[in-house]
């Protein structure tokens, strides 16, 4: 299969396609005689899987060592499930971040509803976000 049709089953580009190649998640095809790129059916199988894998948050690092288990003839299920987790429990501390964030930003903008302009002064850079110092 040409590099036209296995983008169009995998949804992605060819431009996509190369750049796999490059970075070694795909194999580099078969050649014709003409020099164009000739795809086994599994390309499409693993190409599906990248995109997946790239949707789940997985790094194209973390990909290619999937891939390099499974190459090796190894199941990859244990790895796959560390870095689940490990993406899990820092999508959870980002999310309480963001919590933390909100809530500061409603203060601020509490503080921000109730502030008005005359109240500043040239020695505040500004009363909303930084509270004047010594006073």
């Amino acid at each position: 299969m040409r590099i036209g049709e296995l983008a169009a089953a995998c949804e992605v580009t060819a431009k996509t396609i190369r750049f796999y190649e490059q970075a070694g998640l795909l194999p580099q095809p078969a050649r014709t005689a003409a020099g164009y790129r000739d795809y086994l059916p599994e390309a499409a199988t693993r190409l599906t899987f990248i995109r997946d894998a790239q949707r789940a948050g997985l790094t194209l690092a973390e990909i290619r060592s999937v891939l390099a288990l499974r190459d090796s003839g190894q199941a990859p299920c244990d790895h796959v499930g560390e870095l689940i987790q490990r993406h899990l429990t820092d999508i959870e501390h980002r999310m309480a971040e963001l919590r933390k964030t909100r809530m500061a930003l409603r203060d601020l903008a509490e503080r921000a509803a109730h502030t008005h302009p005359s109240t500043c002064t040239e020695a505040d850079i500004c009363t909303i976000i930084g509270r004047p110092v010594g006073r």
